[in-house]
């Protein structure tokens, strides 16, 4: 008989909607109401495959037999890599972090593919930052820059931004004035936008000091780079001035290139600045589900969120020096350990090419595969389908997860936690 389970969270993305309605039938989910676009599939998918519990490379093993194994390739290396967590969960990322402090390891979460330079900007200029719930009840006007939401967070706009109605917004979209802010037309600014403004390819840091200067009454010299229109920047600072709280959400666009951490800075200190009879506010769209726990994670344990060494003993936090695809691609990395594999795709060549040189652990769930030649595989239960926990949603606040489906697979954290325990005996002689 079938069964509906009510206030499912999804993991899909770094929104974690928390409203969905599953309905489960024979050990799968054959429906997924209020699901999106990218959630949906992903629903429908899980319990889909059966694979082995364990694989040493490529065949089936013990669970017992597996542990050995990865604790045998950790225990061997000389600079190891704990990479991913973003799947994960609080749990799960605090058994990878106490693994890491006990080999002596390097662990870095997914924002080194993303968020990694906001994290930076934030460090050096601070942060005005809200809830998606006070976005939800009281922003008139929401900026989308360089972020196209439509296509990777289909029901941010839905949920928190644009269309619901608010505590005092009591009209819902009509009462409110959507931008966005990119180098191209995208699917957000043709079906969300009351205004587009166009960017130049690496001109952000311009077209955000424009602004700035716009908003405090001053005019760019004449053949002064701006960035963008400035008839554009002139409409968008006077919606900027009429706001009575407003938000800027940026996605990864911005902090792409060298420099990446000096456009996201920029944008902080205009929140900053709009911060003058009015609430302004910023806030990163986080692309992987559980991304934001694992910094904040990472932080509460020791001290940093991300790029963390313990090679001397004692957290050590440096990006770049000790960001996991920059350590890969330069060669320094003996065994990596990917709790989580799926944005490895996004490492640069090199990096890919380190990790088919050398020995790959990867804890993944059952429907996930792999084109990485791995040295030891663990199939793990997904959190909020198989197994409860917390995820943190883009804006930091936790979510609980609950159990839809059972499963014999065991977590994450179990896995990481039996290695760890492994990894203190003594090798076999």
């Amino acid at each position: 008989m079938a069964q509906i389970v009510e206030a499912v969270a999804c993991t899909v993305c770094g929104c974690v909607c928390d409203d969905l309605r599953l309905t489960v039938d024979a050990g799968r989910i054959v429906r997924a109401e209020r699901a999106c676009t990218l959630a949906e599939p992903w629903f429908l998918a899980q319990n889909t495959q059966h694979r082995p519990e364990v694989q040493i490379h490529g065949r089936a093993a013990t669970l017992a037999d597996g542990v050995r194994r990865a604790a045998d390739i950790l225990r061997a290396a000389r600079s190891p890599l704990i990479y991913g967590l973003s799947r994960s969960t609080t749990d799960g990322q605090r058994a990878a972090i106490a693994l890491a402090e006990q080999i002596g390891a390097v662990i870095d979460t997914t924002a080194a593919t993303g968020h990694a330079a906001s994290l930076l900007a934030v460090q050096q200029v601070g942060e005005s930052t809200c809830s998606l719930g006070e976005v939800k009840n009281r922003a008139d006007l929401v900026i989308y820059w360089a972020s196209d939401p439509m296509t990777t967070h289909p029901r941010h706009a839905e949920r928190y931004a644009v269309e619901p109605v608010g505590m005092f917004l009591p009209h819902g979209r009509r009462d409110r004035t959507v931008v966005v802010v990119d180098q191209r037309p995208t699917v957000s600014s043709t079906l969300l936008a009351d205004q587009f403004l166009p960017v130049e390819a690496g001109k952000d840091w311009e077209a955000l000091w424009t602004l700035r200067m716009l908003l405090r009454g001053m005019e760019p010299t004449k053949g002064s780079e701006s960035g963008a229109p400035l008839d554009g920047l002139r409409a968008l600072a006077q919606r900027m001035r009429a706001s009575r709280f407003g938000v800027i959400f940026f996605g990864v666009g911005l902090t792409r290139g060298g420099l990446g951490h000096r456009n996201v800075e920029a944008l902080l200190q205009l929140v900053t600045d709009l911060n003058d009879g009015r609430r302004f506010y910023a806030r990163r769209m986080r692309r992987w589900g559980d991304v934001a726990g694992a910094d904040s994670v990472l932080t509460w344990q020791t001290g940093y969120p991300f790029a963390v060494q313990f090679a001397a003993g004692y957290p050590r936090y440096n990006p770049g020096e000790f960001s996991g695809p920059e350590m890969l691609a330069r060669g320094e990395v003996d065994a990596c350990l990917l709790v989580g594999s799926e944005t490895i795709t996004d490492f640069p060549p090199q990096a890919i090419d380190q990790l088919r040189r050398i020995p790959v652990i990867v804890l993944e769930s059952p429907e996930t595969e792999t084109w990485l030649p791995t040295a030891v595989w663990f199939t793990t239960a997904v959190y909020g389908i198989h197994r409860p926990g917390t995820a943190y949603r883009m804006d930091e606040v936790p979510i609980p997860l609950r159990v839809v489906l059972p499963i014999h697979y065991p977590s994450d954290g179990e896995v990481l936690e039996q290695i760890r325990l492994a990894c203190q005996e003594q090798p076999a002689t």
